[in-house]
């Protein structure tokens, strides 16, 4: 398949589709116009004061919301606490703080329109707070990373999404990425617990 073809915004009527079935699966889902739209309802989601893991996600950067989150003083920042630890010294208590935040915000890599979420990742870090640990999930989605289905979605992730954060990885970290760990997810049973923004612009890969 093209790249181009990944790179390809949904159009109203998948998005709008996608939407419904995200909802039918028991995650609140809405649409942003743009990026500084997507950041105020995420900033409107989350109280002042709450403590607040942003995961890597170049969505949230270019959107501004790790920033606001982080460095602004208005929440707590899970991140610049663990920036502040020592691995070596303190590893456990460093997973435990970032396995379950009490409000977990990043991005998908897929997502499709019968509304499954696809997330890979190297080392799982995210993981847990996505799938169970965090009270509240705030997933920020370009509107290209829609796909038909899961076997779409894996195409996806391994023929674009990889490509890109393994070029990323080895420039930033000197070392390159994988997908090591997959986590989808088909329902979800806490109301209210996860709401996703589908953002139409082209944000993130």
């Amino acid at each position: 398949m093209e790249k181009s073809k990944w790179n390809k915004l949904a159009d109203d009527k998948t998005i709008g589709r996608t939407i419904k079935a995200l909802k039918e699966n028991g995650m609140d889902a809405h649409i942003a116009i743009n990026g500084k739209e997507a950041a105020k309802m995420v900033l409107e989601i989350i109280p002042k004061g709450s403590e607040v893991m942003t995961m890597s996600s170049i969505t949230l950067e270019k959107t501004g919301i790790s920033s606001e989150i982080n460095d602004s003083g208005k929440f707590v920042s899970v991140r610049n606490k663990l920036y502040s630890m020592d691995r070596k010294e303190q590893g456990r208590e460093m997973n435990r703080l970032g396995a379950a935040p009490d409000f977990a915000v990043g991005s998908v890599h897929a997502l499709t329109e019968d509304g499954n979420i696809m997330i890979a990742s190297a080392s799982g870090s995210q993981l847990p707070a996505y799938a169970y640990a965090s009270n509240k999930v705030i997933w920020v989605v370009g509107a290209q990373k829609i796909v038909k289905d899961l076997d779409e979605g894996m195409k996806r992730i391994y023929e674009y999404t990889f490509q890109l954060e393994d070029k990323r990885a080895r420039a930033a970290y000197g070392m390159g990425s994988g997908v090591n760990k997959l986590l989808i997810v088909k329902k979800e049973i806490q109301k209210g617990r996860i709401s996703i923004i589908i953002v139409k612009e082209n944000l993130g890969f």
